[in-house]
């Protein structure tokens, strides 16, 4: 399986102008036989709270993205937000020439930076098949909570985590990525943005860890214009966790039931 990380630098709130990006980069791998090709968290606005203008109700984002899927044969990881009413949902969806495969809600709104006043959580963890590879998402915040890592775990190879990381907190991102990579046995790609935007400076950092948590080699493409964080990274990999996770058969003496019990007590 061939993935293709997007570093891109978001244009604040401008939709066109950022999927626009996104088909150049589409073009840049189009020979490259990538498979999946993923986006940031919020891939067309940036991390914006401003939910009258990003709020979808058709999944317009969703059907446009399609649209280029299914002119480069290659399946597309995007982040979107959705109306679900009182406060608003920051989804990411996995979609193919064909149609969607995927569409998960962020479990955990960023409350330190106001996230929770427009946004609601999200209660799935959805997965999907692609190239071989059984995949699930988690969405920028919901690093920090290893749960719903190991949950997805059970069934996934691999993890994506699309985001806006700033800067200023790059040294988590880096070691939480190659943590979750280690403790669940599964590959780990953490996609983010790059540049200023929004009042904020993001590095990048994007990477893939395999399950082993050694990280993984890549080919580093940018367009000409590119601020100097931007890039895509092509990574491939061959063989699933389960070959790790015989090899290093930790996941048998996991004890859930314990653990949901020693919760309880200390709840």
């Amino acid at each position: 399986m061939k993935i293709a990380l997007g570093q891109l630098r978001l244009f604040w709130e401008d939709k066109d102008k950022n999927l626009k990006r996104a088909e150049s980069y589409l073009s840049l791998i189009a020979d490259k036989g990538v498979d999946l090709f993923c986006l940031p968290e919020m891939s067309l606005t940036g991390f914006s709270m401003n939910t009258d203008r990003t709020k979808e109700n058709r999944k317009e984002t969703v059907a446009r993205i399609r649209e280029l899927a299914a002119v480069y044969d290659i399946a597309v990881g995007v982040g979107w937000v959705k109306d679900a009413g009182a406060r608003c949902e920051n989804h990411y969806s996995v979609v193919t020439p064909k149609g969607e495969i995927l569409d998960y809600a962020k479990l955990h709104p960023f409350s330190y930076g106001g996230e929770d006043a427009y946004f609601q959580g999200g209660e799935s963890l959805p997965v999907c098949t692609l190239a071989g590879f059984c995949m699930g998402v988690q969405i920028c915040y919901d690093l920090r909570f290893p749960e719903p890592f190991q949950i997805l775990s059970r069934r996934a190879d691999l993890i994506f985590v699309p985001a806006n990381w700033p800067a200023k907190r790059r040294a988590h991102w880096q070691c939480l990525l190659k943590a979750r990579a280690i403790e669940t046995m599964s590959y780990i790609f953490g996609v983010n943005c790059a540049g200023e935007m929004g009042g904020q400076y993001y590095t990048g950092d994007s990477a893939g860890y395999a399950p082993d948590g050694s990280e993984l080699s890549r080919e580093e493409l940018r367009l000409p214009d590119a601020v100097p964080e931007e890039k895509v990274s092509v990574f491939q990999i061959e063989k699933g966790a389960d070959v790790y996770r015989k090899q290093f058969p930790i996941k048998d003496d996991r004890r859930d039931a314990l653990y949901l019990k020693l919760q309880e007590e200390l709840l």
